[in-house]
């Protein structure tokens, strides 16, 4: 590949990776209550509490991914929520047959996703981002 296309690509799959993120976290802000339903009915106490919680990791995370700021622990946090998200929340192997291929589909897409922010984890926001420029400004001094 040629390496003009590296550094708009890697920008561009974090804010794609980011983006659902964000999007969330606006939403459950928006609707504490019935995110907090929502999670009561996969069986978590605290409802309202981890609404908050998981509202401000989404939002949040996303938005570090996003402008590559501690971008591994924030794809860290992110992946490792979105696993047990997917475990407690999209059980294809418990549910109807008719909903099953749907959770299965989201079940899927959740461990893509998971997987996509573990890549980030490792190998970091890239040259474009503030955890790079903030590290060319610390061995320049």
């Amino acid at each position: 590949m040629n390496d003009s296309f590296k550094t708009p690509l890697v920008v561009a799959g974090r804010v794609l990776l980011a983006l659902m993120f964000i999007l969330a976290g606006f939403s459950k802000l928006g609707n504490i209550q019935g995110t907090a339903g929502y999670i009561a009915s996969g069986g978590l106490p605290f409802g309202s509490v981890l609404a908050v919680v998981v509202a401000l990791l989404e939002l949040l995370g996303g938005l570090a991914i996003a402008a590559g700021f501690q971008a591994r622990w924030a794809a860290l946090a992110l992946g490792l929520f979105t696993l047990v998200a997917s475990v407690l929340f999209h059980k294809f192997w418990a549910v109807p047959a008719e909903q099953a291929m749907v959770q299965q589909l989201l079940f899927m897409k959740n461990l893509s996703v998971a997987g996509g922010l573990f890549v980030v984890a490792v190998l970091g926001a890239g040259p474009a981002s503030v955890d790079a420029h903030r590290s060319s400004r610390l061995v320049a001094t």
